[in-house]
């Protein structure tokens, strides 16, 4: 059984079946449990942890249109994203961001990844990242 993440988003969806298409066939993530009565599914990748349940009016805090995620977007760490990327293509799925490198300040550090951007069929956006590794100030500014 999955170790439960002590965060784990729970995404409203509009319909179950789309989105389990998407996660399960188009992306590599596994089925760890689902509630078909409920249409409910708790899904998985690389440690990330995410549920999905068919909009029901039970957690929704208002009127939910689309896209639904507007303000957030989930970065899902992967160990290959050109594989997960040419998945994607090869679906014709809609790329929001392509593959590109970047790197954020941590601290005195900077920390590389290289990332895409797509959303998910309700406009929820999830952000797959590569890890890159670190350098410090000095290496960065010999970049520019």
């Amino acid at each position: 059984m999955l170790t439960e993440n002590t965060l784990v988003p729970e995404l409203s969806v509009s319909d179950i079946k789309i989105s389990l298409n998407f996660y399960l066939n188009i992306l590599p993530f596994k089925m760890e449990y689902q509630r078909p009565e409920d249409k409910f599914a708790k899904l998985s990748l690389n440690g990330c942890q995410i549920m999905i349940e068919e909009i029901n009016g039970y957690w929704q805090t208002g009127e939910l249109s689309y896209p639904f995620g507007r303000g957030i977007n989930f970065q899902i760490r992967v160990s290959d994203i050109n594989e997960l990327y040419k998945s994607l293509r090869k679906h014709k799925y809609p790329i929001k961001m392509d593959i590109q490198e970047n790197w954020y300040r941590a601290n005195a550090k900077w920390l590389g990844q290289k990332e895409f951007l797509v959303m998910d069929p309700d406009g929820y956006l999830l952000r797959f990242v590569q890890t890159l590794g670190e350098r410090d100030k000095i290496e960065m500014n010999e970049l520019k």
